[in-house]
């Protein structure tokens, strides 16, 4: 008898610890988990309906995606502007392809074959990209997962293989291939995959241009045997064999340094005179509005992947007014988390107007977009977290003068507060 830690469905490999039961068979020592159980009752039923004739039972469900409880794209948009400040562009594109994500599942099987709209944002550190992906997660009633492109390599190389995405949206449905096979995935940082030169490459890019021809079968819909424990660890584990069809892919990353590119291109024009008045209507202080699948080429992306990312957004970098109201507007803003660990233990935590200011001022100045306004106020704030807890205070007050005050013992550039 194999021991527990073991055993395995027979059928599509899955753990003991991954399903529900796991039943023995009578005659040999093979065991099928529950999932598979119910898949074999689904296709039997269907067998007898379509070459028997018989009526389907009234107590089976309906594989199809109901449109009922779908939330529509203002409303998945509203969603979003409560968590995440600004990005109208951005937000409008994603809630539109979630929307039409959900369609695609609740589609019959008519003349008319809907196809995915996987998607690609292009923004700054600090702008959000990640955020929107994991807002949007709270309210999907479809697996999600986020996965980072940058531990991506060929299969055969150390790090992950390309399948790995796929284990993760498996992970995140419970090992029920039919809702993964209706997930949506979000590849972070998937510039970090960018080829390494302008030319296709003579030698191996094992984690990047290598990567992303792995990608291709992926985002365009095929069936990928996944291991469901991860990668090259357990070779002697049964693959999960998954349709990514109707799997919607986001993909995002900060592209540093395509600002040139486009610049470059806007700035291009042929010999001799011309009258061009839409030239002169650039922004110059904003070049990623302008962003094309053609920067993403000169950038490092290959042709077949952007063409498998039909949907171009960006983000737009984050200016004073932007960072002043993420520090205090969004349900879970940075100075609501510090007013929260504070009151936990019995003070109230007030920042001045000026503190704020001051706080976004930096982060303006080090350039690090929303994520270096919480490394600003963590650097202001571990002293009074670490003194008040121990103190009879009821209210702690932060001033611009104390902040400014911890920022030059933190070893931030001394500036002079006015």
């Amino acid at each position: 008898m194999a021991k527990k830690n073991q055993i395995k469905c027979a059928f599509c490999g899955r753990p003991a610890e991954a399903s529900e039961v796991l039943v023995p068979s009578p005659v040999s020592d093979t065991h099928i988990c529950s999932e598979c159980v119910e898949q074999i009752n689904e296709a039997l039923a269907q067998y007898r309906q379509d070459v028997l004739g018989q009526k389907p039972s009234k107590s089976k469900p309906d594989n199809r995606e109901s449109m009922d409880n779908v939330p529509k794209p203002k409303e998945i948009c509203e969603f979003l502007n409560s968590y995440v400040i600004g990005q109208d562009a951005a937000k409008k594109y994603l809630s539109v392809a979630v929307y039409n994500h959900y369609k695609r599942l609740a589609q019959h099987n008519d003349d008319v074959d809907i196809e995915k709209s996987n998607i690609i944002l292009v923004g700054p550190t600090g702008t959000g990209k990640t955020l929107l992906a994991k807002t949007i997660a709270r309210m999907l009633d479809v697996p999600f997962t986020i996965v980072d492109a940058t531990v991506l390599t060929e299969a055969g190389y150390v790090g992950e293989d390309i399948e790995s995405l796929l284990t993760r949206l498996l992970q995140a449905a419970d090992y029920d291939v039919e809702r993964a096979q209706k997930g949506i995935v979000f590849i972070d940082e998937i510039d970090k995959i960018a080829r390494k030169g302008d030319n296709p490459s003579i030698t191996r890019d094992v984690s990047g241009e290598g990567v992303q021809q792995g990608l291709l079968k992926l985002l365009e819909g095929s069936v990928v045997n996944v291991p469901p424990q991860g990668g090259r660890k357990h070779p002697e584990q049964k693959m999960i064999p998954v349709d990514t069809k109707n799997i919607l892919f986001i993909c995002g990353g900060a592209f540093d340094g395509i600002e040139r590119k486009i610049a470059q291109r806007l700035n291009t024009h042929v010999v001799g005179y011309s009258n061009n008045t839409a030239r002169g209507n650039i922004k110059r202080d904003n070049f990623l509005q302008y962003v094309a699948p053609q920067d993403l080429k000169s950038f490092g992306l290959i042709p077949e992947i952007i063409g498998r990312l039909p949907i171009l957004t960006h983000l737009e970098p984050l200016d004073r007014e932007a960072l002043r109201r993420v520090l205090t507007e969004p349900k879970n803003a940075i100075i609501k988390q510090y007013e929260k660990l504070f009151d936990m233990d019995g003070v109230k935590l007030v920042f001045a107007p000026e503190a704020l200011d001051l706080i976004v001022d930096k982060a303006i100045e080090y350039k690090l977009g929303a994520r270096g306004l919480r490394s600003i106020v963590e650097s202001i704030m571990t002293d009074a977290m670490f003194d008040v807890p121990s103190s009879d205070l009821k209210e702690f007050e932060v001033t611009a003068e104390y902040a400014l005050d911890k920022l030059r013992q933190a070893n931030f550039e001394t500036a002079t507060f006015k």
